[in-house]
C-alpha cells in the first residue's frame, strides 16, 4: 500500500486520509472478523483467546480481563462507528458470562476460569475488575443497560480499593525488606477513569470524580515515577519515589511508559493543557530513545535504566501490545503538535509492526516475535492477547484521524 509516499518529514492531507482508511479496513475486514469467527464462544458465552494461527482452539481456559476487555471493544464498535447486531451480541454474550461466571462470593473477579465458567485463578491484584468496568459502561450505553451502569462502579470500586487502599492487597514482594510500588496500577486508573467518565459522565467512585483519579494518578507519576536525571519513566519506585537500585527497581517497561505517555496527551487534548502536554510529550521523547531497537527496529519488552543486562529472559523479544500503544502515542503527538520528529516515528513504528507482526494469511497479528523480528510463537490469542490492544489501536487511530 502507498500509505506513505509522504514528505520526508511530515504527513500530506492526503496521506493521513489514506492511514484512516486503512486502520479502518483492517479492523473492521481483518481483526474483528477474525475474533468473531474464531474467539466468540457461541456454547457458554464470552471469548476463547487462546487460539492458534489459523484460528483454531488451543486452548479453551477463559482469560477474565478479556471478556471485559472483548465486551468494551464490541459494544464500542457498536456506539461509535454502526449499529450492526453482531457486536450488540458479541458485548452481549461477554457481559452475561460476567456476571454469571466471573466474579468470587467476595465481589472480587477470578483471573481466569473454564470454558464454562468454573473459576481456575484468583490474583492478588484486580485488573479484570478494571476492564470489566469499562465493559459494562459501553455496555450500559449500546443496550440502555442501567443495572451496568452500577456494575461499572462496583467494578472500579473494587480495583480502586485493592490498589489505592493500602492493606487490602497482598504485596508482591515482602514489604518489611523493601517496600515498592508499580506505575501499571496507575496508568489502568487513567484509563478506566477516562472511560467511564466519556461513557457515563464524571461520575464519583470512591469519594472521588473519574477526574479527580485521573488527576490524583498522573500527580503520583509524575512526583514519583518519572525521573529528569536518568530521562526515564520507572516501572516500579520506593514508597515516595525513591529509586531502587536493584534489578526490579532498574526494570523500564517501554509499553507500560509509551500507554502512560498516550493517555496523559489524550488528557491534554481534552482540556486544552499545555502542562499535561508537555508531561505527556517529554515520557514519550524519553521511552521513545529507551525503548525503540535502533539496529532492528521495533519495541523492546523491557531494559535496564542503567544499561546493565536485563535479568528477564524476553526483554528484547518483541511482543505486540507495545507497538499498538508507541502507534497510538506517535500518532497523537504528532496530531497535536504536527512535528515531523512524531510522524517519523509513527512511520517507523507503523511500518515495522504492519511488515512484522501482521499475518497476510489468516489475518490478525502474531503475539510475541524475536529481536529480530521472526515469529517467536504462532498463537495468535493467549491469556494476555486477545481482542483488545489490536482493534483499540486500530480504532482510536482510525477516528483520531477522522476528527482532525
Amino acid at each position: 500500500m502507498d500509505r506513505h509516499k509522504e514528505s520526508p518529514q511530515t504527513y500530506t492531507k492526503q496521506g493521513l486520509n489514506r492511514l484512516a482508511a486503512f486502520y479502518h479496513s483492517t479492523l473492521l475486514d481483518d481483526v474483528i472478523p477474525f475474533w468473531l469467527e474464531h474467539g466468540l464462544d457461541r456454547k457458554f458465552g464470552g471469548f476463547i483467546t487462546a487460539l492458534g494461527r489459523d484460528g483454531s482452539v488451543i486452548d479453551s481456559d477463559k482469560s477474565v480481563w478479556f471478556q471485559g476487555r472483548a465486551a468494551w471493544m464490541f459494544a464500542t464498535l457498536f456506539n461509535t462507528i454502526e449499529r450492526q447486531p453482531e457486536w450488540l451480541d458479541a458485548a452481549e454474550s461477554c457481559i452475561e458470562f460476567m456476571r454469571r461466571r466471573c466474579f468470587a462470593p467476595s465481589g472480587k473477579m477470578y483471573f481466569s476460569v473454564t470454558r464454562s465458567g468454573a473459576p481456575l485463578r484468583m490474583r492478588r491484584y484486580a485488573f479484570s475488575d478494571s476492564f470489566a468496568a469499562i465493559g459494562f459502561a459501553a455496555w450500559s450505553v449500546a443496550a440502555g443497560d442501567r443495572h451496568a451502569i452500577a456494575d461499572a462502579a462496583r467494578c472500579f470500586t473494587t480495583f480502586l480499593r485493592h490498589h489505592h487502599s493500602p492493606g487490602l492487597m497482598s504485596p508482591k514482594t515482602e514489604q518489611a525488606a523493601r517496600p515498592t510500588k508499580s506505575l501499571a496500577p496507575l496508568m489502568t486508573t487513567i484509563a478506566t477513569a477516562q472511560e467511564l467518565r466519556a461513557l457515563l459522565g464524571d461520575i464519583s467512585v470512591e469519594g472521588a470524580t473519574c477526574s479527580r483519579w485521573i488527576d490524583r494518578a498522573i500527580g503520583e507519576i509524575q512526583h514519583d515515577f518519572l525521573k529528569p536525571r536518568l530521562k526515564a519513566l520507572l516501572e516500579c519506585v520506593g514508597p515516595n519515589g525513591q529509586f531502587i537500585d536493584h534489578a526490579d527497581g532498574r526494570l523500564l517497561n517501554p509499553g507500560h511508559a509509551l500507554q502512560t505517555a498516550w493517555l496523559i496527551l489524550r488528557e491534554a487534548r481534552l482540556r486544552d493543557s499545555e502542562e499535561l502536554e508537555t508531561l505527556g510529550l517529554t515520557i514519550l521523547d524519553w521511552m521513545w530513545e529507551r525503548g525503540w531497537d535502533k539496529e532492528r527496529g521495533g519495541i523492546f519488552c523491557s531494559c535496564d535504566v542503567k544499561g546493565l543486562p536485563p535479568l528477564g529472559f524476553s526483554h528484547d523479544m518483541k511482543f505486540c501490545w507495545p507497538h499498538n500503544e508507541a502507534i497510538n502515542a506517535t500518532l497523537l503527538a504528532y496530531v497535536m503538535t504536527h512535528s515531523a520528529k512524531y510522524a517519523q516515528w509513527h512511520r517507523l513504528v507503523h511500518d515495522w509492526s504492519f511488515s512484522h507482526f501482521a499475518d497476510k494469511m489468516h489475518g490478525e497479528w502474531f503475539g510475541y516475535l524475536h529481536r529480530d523480528g521472526s515469529v517467536a510463537s504462532q498463537a495468535k490469542g493467549s491469556m494476555w492477547k486477545g481482542p483488545f490492544h489490536l482493534p483499540r489501536m486500530l480504532w482510536y487511530c482510525g477516528t483520531l484521524l477522522g476528527q482532525r
